[in-house]
């Protein structure tokens, strides 16, 4: 592999762009892209600056000038592509879901073994979630009690074009969750340490909104909102980590604070406030009072991809296990929403 890592991105829409912006800025190269033409893939090779346009997808996994295949394409061709990535043994950076069903995010998963193969859950990623994620390992909250929260969006609100996610095919009947749930519950799990085991589901407006109550290993319950047709909320992701002694809120709307609640109230505490946890400081990469984003999230996600690359260990760097993990709270979701019953979450 060259010394700089030299990236493959299949798919230059929206998330294709913010991946080309993130492999620069982790040290890497873009020396291919490829897109659904051949003549797109031209022109998005000179829009993200790319050394080259590949034909197709498999054109871009064989080329010899690509060490890491970005998959930023439509859900359903996730697995055909990281699955030809992982058999030419390159790593794989793809997009959730892994796959449009749980039996292939399980193989694919399984093949993944052994390879550095990761999934962009990039709100990790923000210093104030690596702070409360220390806070309530190191017992500041006391025993967790409730999780709850929303994730909401307005990109459908008032029946507005789905574009490819409102193809059964590729967003299936439960897009929202599937979409962005998925997200909410992994960054619950990654900051409290508990586990979703039971769950009750309700989906609603064509997959355009979902309720869930859950049970966690943990012994704490918890709920969340899920919709992408809520007026008004850009990209409202809101966890709240309530315990017999604190509870820690982040509101990615908002994403320098980290609230802290207590028997007086809230108190804010801003990226890089004194006290500030070496979990949290290792991702707060500008000075306080200059927001990082979540291009910044992003962009600290590729570099902890490319660093496993080089054979270090990033705490906390999502993976295909965590893809996997996805789709098995989807599947459930799937299975209460069509019961109207809870189910195990395997």
């Amino acid at each position: 592999m060259a010394d700089a890592v030299r990236a493959g991105i299949i798919g230059a829409g929206f998330i294709g762009t913010v991946h080309a912006h993130a492999v620069r800025a982790a040290g890497g190269q873009v020396t291919r892209v490829a897109a659904s033409t051949p003549d797109r893939g031209a022109q998005a090779a000179s829009r993200l600056g790319a050394r080259a346009a590949s034909g197709s997808g498999e054109e871009l996994v064989d080329a010899d000038d690509v060490d890491v295949v970005h998959i930023c394409t439509p859900n359903s061709t996730h697995v055909p592509l990281a699955r030809r990535a992982l058999a030419a043994g390159k790593p794989v950076v793809c997009e959730k879901p892994l796959a449009t069903n749980l039996p292939d995010a399980r193989q694919l998963a399984g093949e993944a073994a052994g390879h550095v193969a990761t999934v962009p859950f990039v709100y990790r990623f923000y210093p104030a979630v690596r702070e409360a994620r220390a806070r309530v390992a190191a017992g500041g909250a006391g025993p967790l009690i409730l999780l709850h929260g929303a994730y909401l969006q307005n990109w459908q609100a008032g029946d507005g074009p789905a574009g490819w996610r409102g193809d059964a095919a590729e967003g299936g009947a439960h897009r929202a969750f599937a979409d962005v749930g998925v997200h909410w519950c992994d960054l619950v799990e990654f900051t409290s340490g508990h586990r979703i085991t039971r769950l009750l589901a309700t989906t609603a407006a064509g997959g355009r909104a979902t309720t869930v109550q859950f049970a966690t290993d943990g012994g704490a319950s918890g709920s969340v909102v899920v919709s992408q047709a809520a007026h008004g909320r850009r990209n409202a992701l809101r966890i709240s980590l309530d315990g017999e002694r604190a509870a820690y809120r982040f509101d990615q709307e908002d994403p320098e604070t980290l609230l802290v609640g207590g028997p007086d109230g809230d108190l804010a505490v801003h990226r890089g406030a004194p006290g500030y946890s070496d979990a949290a400081a290792h991702y707060s990469l500008l000075p306080p009072g200059h927001p990082q984003g979540y291009q910044d999230c992003f962009n600290a996600f590729v570099a902890d991809s490319y660093a496993a690359i080089r054979g270090e260990t990033p705490d906390g760097l999502p993976t295909f296990d965590d893809g996997l993990r996805a789709a098995v709270l989807t599947d459930a979701v799937i299975r209460s929403s069509d019961s109207a019953a809870w189910v195990d979450v395997p």
